[in-house]
C-alpha cells in the first residue's frame, strides 16, 4: 500500500516539478518565435493547444531520432512563458528522470539533424527541408529556434578567406591607381607636344606674314629698301 502511495505521489508531483524547470533564459532551454501571419498572410491559421501539441510531438520525434530510442514523448517537452504573439520557451526532460534536463547542446543537435530525405540523394542538412518547418508550413525565418542555426542549411563558410578578399581589393586599388597615373602622364606629355607644335606653326605663320608685308624677319633681306636702281625702278 505504501509503495502505491509513493508511486502515485511521484506520478502527480513529477510533472509539476518538471514544469518548474522550464523558465525564461534557462541554461538548457530554447526560445521559439513563430510568425504565422508573415508566412501565410490571409491563409494564416490560429495557434492553439493543438498546434502546441504538434510542436511537442515533433520535438519528441526529433529526440527519439537523435537518441535512437522510443522513450521520448510529448510529456518530455516542457513549454512555458507562452505569449499571444506566439513565442515560448521549452526544455526537454529525461524520460528516465523527470527532474533532469537534457543538455542544450543535445537538443540543438536533435533539432538540426531532423531533415527529410530527398529522392535519389543522401540525407544532408544543407540539401533538405526541416520536418519541423514542414509540419507548420513555415520556414526558418518564420519558425525560429533562437540560438540554433537555420535548419534548411548549415552556416555558410565562404570558400575564399575574408583576408584574401580584402587583400585582393587593396591590390586592385593600387594597380588601378598606377594605371591612372601612367595614363595621366601620357596625356600630359601628348598635350605638351601638341602645344609645342602649335607654337612652332604659329611662329612660322607669323614669319610668312611678315615677309608678305615687307617686314624683314630673322635676317630675310627685303629688296624694297635697297639703293640698287635695278630693284627700285618702276
Amino acid at each position: 500500500m505504501l509503495v502505491r502511495i509513493l508511486v502515485l505521489l511521484y506520478l502527480v508531483g513529477a510533472p509539476a516539478l518538471a514544469q518548474t524547470l522550464c523558465q525564461p533564459n534557462a541554461s538548457n532551454g530554447y526560445r521559439v518565435r513563430i510568425s504565422i501571419k508573415t508566412a501565410l498572410g490571409n491563409q494564416a491559421y490560429e495557434w492553439n493547444e493543438n498546434e502546441m501539441f504538434l510542436f511537442q510531438a515533433t520535438m519528441a520525434f526529433a529526440m527519439r531520432r537523435y537518441y535512437k530510442t522510443e522513450t521520448y514523448n510529448v510529456d518530455n517537452i516542457i513549454v512555458c512563458n507562452q505569449t499571444r504573439r506566439v513565442s515560448f520557451w521549452f526544455v526537454v526532460i529525461s524520460p528516465e528522470n523527470p527532474t533532469m534536463l537534457i543538455p542544450k547542446a543535445d537538443v540543438e543537435k536533435a533539432v538540426s539533424a531532423l531533415t527529410t530525405r530527398l529522392p535519389c540523394r543522401p540525407m544532408s542538412n544543407s540539401m533538405s527541408r526541416h520536418r519541423i518547418n514542414n509540419a507548420f508550413l513555415l520556414t526558418d525565418r518564420t519558425l525560429e529556434f533562437l540560438g540554433i542555426h537555420p535548419t534548411l542549411a548549415e552556416p555558410v563558410n565562404p570558400d575564399t578567406p575574408p583576408w584574401l578578399i580584402v587583400f585582393g581589393v587593396v591590390i586592385g586599388a593600387v594597380f588601378a591607381g598606377i594605371i591612372a597615373l601612367l595614363v595621366s602622364s601620357l596625356l600630359q606629355k601628348r598635350r605638351k607636344e601638341k602645344g609645342m607644335m602649335e607654337d612652332g606653326q604659329d611662329e612660322e605663320d607669323r614669319q610668312m606674314k611678315g615677309v608678305e608685308n615687307g617686314i624683314n624677319l630673322d635676317g630675310i633681306y627685303n629688296r624694297g629698301f635697297t639703293d640698287d636702281d635695278r630693284f627700285t625702278k618702276l
